[in-house]
This record gives structure tokens, C-alpha cells and sequence, in this order.
């Protein structure tokens, strides 16, 4: 069980910052990554569709025999967690729980603004999270709908077009005077020093970071840390365009990806069209890639 990965995937990109996050904290450790990137994003989809992408999702990461998965998305975290958790026949994490709970310990009583996609905010699944942990503690939230388009297009914090727009969304947030801002999508990381700057009176917590640590003392709870001496392999599987996640993410990781196969929509739904297993060096495929579309 110790050797087995740990498994997680992402409507697209943005799932790539809980991976950094997760080398980070558990850098022994193999990682299969998928991107649903056929059908991304997640946050303006209906959450029945939603929740289908995801324990489709789920079920195609459970052919690599995984010791734990990691819904890295938020928007599926929020209205699939639940009933994939009562499905997974291994522990299973979201990245709503794991950032509410550091954003209440943050904010140590005062207010909390949540930065999220359409579909995330529509579940209120932070808001939940949060007041479960702390009844009284006041929460807003503010829709982010254009923000995901515009950091996978590559432009950053000092983009005049995203810093206008963060203008904007943060512009009733920044009247509340928040005690923290939580960034409720995993793409969000990658304009924090821009959100940092718009609310200097606030701290900033990042879900994936939390996510992270969360997963570690889980791990360590179970006794499933893997052993083994030197650094842990990454896998990525993408349902689309592979060179595109492969150019683009390599932003969201902080570091080039060299491991990236396209699956079919056959192998997808046909497990017996794919062998499922880690790669045996950290170049290696466990199965050819498919051609490039």
C-alpha cells in the first residue's frame, strides 16, 4: 500500500497547484494526475453533469490501484465529494474542507471572503464548510467567472486586463474588510500576489496548500507514507490536447511536465484499452502515448 500513488484530477489546469503543493509536502511520493481537459471548465456546468464528469473521473483513476485520491478541483469538491465519498474504496480527499479549515484558523474570529467559480459559490459549499466550523464567523462570497479563462491564456497578476478585472470582482469585497480571502479555485494561486496587493488588510489562503497538508497527515495517520529514498514520479493523463496542458501547465506546476498522455475517449470509458500502471522511471510511459490530435 505504501508504494501505490496517490491519485487526483482536475477538470483541466488548475489541479496542477495541488500537485505542486503536494511535492512539496510529500515529495516521496508518485503521483497520477488526470485533466479532464475534453470538457473543461466544470464551474458553469449543471452539478448533476458535474458529478457524472466526476465518478467518471474517479473510476478511471481507481485502474492505477491508488492509496488515496484528491479531487483537485474545487467546483467537483463541492457538489461531488459526498457521493464519491460513499463509493471510494480508498480515502478520498476534497479541497473545500482542507481550506475552510485553515481559512477559519486564520481569520481567528473575524471575517472570511471566499473567491470561487460560478458553480462554487452557487453550492455554498465553502460557506457550509466554514460555519460548520465555526457558526458565527461571517463569510461572503464573490463570483470570479472570466478570472480561469484568463490565467490559462497566460496572463498574470500584472495583466492591466486581469488586474482590471480582479479590480472589479474584489471591489465589495475590499469594502468588508475581510480577515482572509480564500482562494476557492486552484487556478487562483498563480494571481495571488495580485489579490495580496488589492487586500493588504487581509491574509490569503490557498486551498491547494491546505489540501496538501491535509493529505500528509492523513497518510501519516493510516501509516501509507511511502518509504522509499528520493523523489516521488508524476504521470499526467489528459482527455485533450496534451501539448497545450503540457506548454501551459508547466506555469501551474513551476516546472516543465515531461510525462503527459492523451486518453482516447475508448480508453477512457475501456479499461481494458489502457494498462494502468506507474511507470517504472520518471521518463518512462506505462503505455505509448496516443498521437497528438
Amino acid at each position: 500500500m505504501k508504494e501505490r500513488p496517490i491519485a487526483m484530477f482536475d477538470s483541466g489546469l488548475g489541479g496542477l497547484t495541488v500537485v505542486r503543493a503536494l511535492q512539496e509536502f510529500l515529495p516521496n511520493e508518485d503521483i497520477i494526475y488526470f485533466g479532464d481537459t475534453a470538457r473543461v471548465p466544470y464551474g458553469i456546468k449543471s452539478s448533476r453533469t458535474v458529478l457524472k464528469f466526476a465518478e467518471q473521473d474517479c473510476d478511471f483513476l481507481l485502474r492505477f490501484k491508488p492509496k488515496m485520491v484528491i479531487v483537485a478541483c474545487n467546483t467537483a469538491s463541492a457538489l461531488a465529494l459526498d457521493e464519491l465519498d460513499s463509493k471510494c474504496p480508498v480515502p478520498i480527499l476534497g479541497v473545500v474542507k482542507p481550506g475552510a479549515a485553515e481559512a477559519v484558523k486564520q481569520a481567528d474570529g473575524g471575517g472570511v471572503a471566499v473567491l470561487a467559480t460560478e458553480a462554487t459559490v452557487a453550492s455554498e459549499a465553502y460557506t457550509k464548510a466554514i460555519q460548520a466550523l465555526s457558526p458565527y464567523l461571517p463569510v461572503i462570497q464573490q463570483r470570479c467567472p472570466s478570472l480561469v479563462s484568463l490565467i490559462e491564456e497566460g496572463r498574470s497578476g500584472n495583466d492591466p486586463i486581469l488586474r482590471a478585472l480582479l479590480k472589479e470582482y474584489l471591489e465589495h469585497v475590499q469594502q468588508l474588510r475581510p480577515a482572509v480571502v480564500l482562494l476557492g479555485c486552484t487556478h487562483y494561486p498563480l494571481v495571488a500576489d495580485a489579490i495580496i496587493e488589492l487586500m493588504p488588510g487581509s491574509k490569503v489562503v490557498d486551498s491547494a496548500r491546505a489540501t496538501a497538508r491535509r493529505a500528509r497527515q492523513r497518510l501519516a495517520c493510516e501509516g501509507t507514507l511511502r518509504d522509499a529514498a528520493g523523489a516521488g514520479r508524476l504521470h499526467c493523463y489528459v482527455s485533450d490536447n496534451p501539448q497545450r496542458f503540457r506548454e501551459v501547465g508547466g506555469r501551474f506546476l513551476g516546472r516543465p511536465i515531461l510525462d503527459v498522455t492523451w486518453i482516447t475517449p475508448e480508453q477512457f470509458f475501456n479499461e481494458n484499452l489502457l494498462q494502468c500502471d506507474m511507470p517504472n522511471s520518471s521518463s518512462g510511459l506505462s503505455v505509448p502515448p496516443s498521437p497528438l490530435p
